[in-house]
């Protein structure tokens, strides 16, 4: 145990310090190996191998799918179509964001993919509508994590094959939990603004042409709302595999955004496919040290120590469930959602089976914890990044950030966390036994 917290406060140390992550997991990676003596030549064949698995072809096949939406049109006309219920409410673009987001994960399951292809979009139009710019960007960062709750998710599927669980439970745990979230921050949107009087309303307009604009934008958006109907459909009726959903999401949005709604050259078909090479190469490094590590971690019965130590300091479901809530926060704080998945597999899923929890409940905890120690300071990787597309100082967004965080995403953990049957009901009415 004491050269596993070495080793963790040396990554730690070194994330600080802006060394890139991929790195700074080798490095740790490297030290744990060799303070407990372990045989390198043994670990690394186990991270090839763990990282060549069929399921994990699924996350770059997915990161793909969600470039091309972005850059091919696909996501603007999702965008026009919400925008026709609620544009013409004092807040209501902000509620768009939301819901594209919450759209933009059923088919990306991405959370910088979401933040990349909406935020772009939509931060500048609510600012010109006259939207509080720290609002618009706190919006779009709180909003992205609804990609890694609402299936397909790209953490699920690591910390379910990390985990030893269904991809397909796991997926489904963090739906009915995702919906929720999704509803609490288009509501908190609203109330936020309910003062505020530089927000351009669009005029209200007779019921008919309301109508007529959402069939006029719902038939422009007709292949981009079918893409995720096809997506998930085809996983839960037992069609094709994630993984192979995967591969649909990337042809029919290559088609659609080429052939249908022609927003995509083949020159930018080949940049959309060096930037998810990019990504994926970048995550992909990641996973690799980490299932290096993993492995040093259970060779070295690193889990089970941390099991034996939690329930000493109490036997009580409740509390330890809090203490490990607060592990996965700092955890989601320091890395990105899809190291942190495999992390918490790793090493909370023998606490979980322990103390009798379901694992299938715990991948939901996970989600919606990793989102939010994704977006809280003081490091908050997704946080960062929205402030970076949008150019905007933190200090302008921080505010309205934590109270998005504390008054929507914070009181959802503990909703997930103590009442498993949110997150439990749909994996059992769909898949039965798990």
């Amino acid at each position: 145990m004491v050269f596993f917290l070495i080793s963790m406060l040396a990554i730690v140390g070194m994330l600080l310090s802006e060394i890139p992550v991929a790195f700074a997991f080798g490095l740790g990676a490297l030290l744990f190996a060799v303070l407990t003596e372990s045989n390198i030549s043994f670990l690394m064949p186990h991270g090839f191998q763990t990282s060549s698995g069929f399921a994990l072809l699924a996350l770059p096949l997915f990161i793909m799918a969600g470039t091309l939406m972005g850059k091919g049109g696909i996501t603007e006309r999702l965008l026009n179509f919400i925008n026709a219920f609620v544009g013409r409410t004092k807040g209501g673009l902000g509620a768009v964001t939301v819901l594209a987001c919450a759209m933009f994960g059923a088919i990306s399951g991405s959370a910088t993919a979401a933040i990349a292809a909406i935020g772009q979009i939509m931060v500048p139009r609510m600012v010109k509508e006259g939207y509080p710019e720290g609002h618009a960007t706190a919006l779009v960062a709180c909003s992205s994590v609804l990609a890694i709750m609402i299936p397909p998710s790209i953490p699920m599927i690591v910390f379910a094959i990390a985990g030893g669980i269904s991809v397909g439970a796991a997926f489904l745990s963090t739906l009915i939990p995702g919906l929720m979230l999704t509803t609490i921050y288009c509501l908190l949107n609203f109330v936020f603004l309910r003062n505020n009087d530089t927000i351009v309303i669009a005029p209200k307009q007779p019921f008919t042409e309301t109508a007529r604009e959402i069939a006029t934008t719902g038939s422009q958006a007709f292949f981009s709302l079918l893409m995720p109907l096809i997506i998930l459909g085809g996983i839960y009726s037992g069609v094709f595999t994630p993984t192979e959903a995967a591969a649909v999401a990337v042809i029919y949005s290559a088609v659609v955004a080429m052939f249908i709604y022609r927003g995509m050259t083949l020159a930018g078909l080949y940049q959309a496919i060096v930037s998810s090479a990019v990504i994926t190469g970048s995550i992909m490094a990641v996973l690799f040290f980490l299932f290096i590590m993993s492995r040093t971690m259970v060779l070295e019965q690193i889990p089970n120590q941390l099991a034996d130590l939690l329930i000493s300091i109490s036997d009580n479901k409740i509390i330890i469930l809090l203490m490990i809530n607060v592990l996965l926060l700092l955890i989601g704080m320091i890395v990105d959602d899809v190291s942190g998945g495999i992390l918490a597999a790793v090493i909370f899923l023998p606490v979980i089976k322990a103390i009798g929890v379901d694992p299938v409940h715990f991948a939901a905890i996970v989600g919606t914890n990793l989102g939010l120690g994704n977006i809280s300071p003081p490091c908050a990787p997704l946080l960062y990044m929205a402030g970076a597309i949008n150019k905007l100082s933190l200090d302008k967004y921080l505010k309205p950030t934590l109270k998005f965080l504390v008054f929507g995403h914070l009181p959802m953990v503990f909703i997930v966390t103590y009442i498993p049957e949110i997150s439990l009901f749909l994996p059992e009415l769909v898949l039965g036994k798990f």
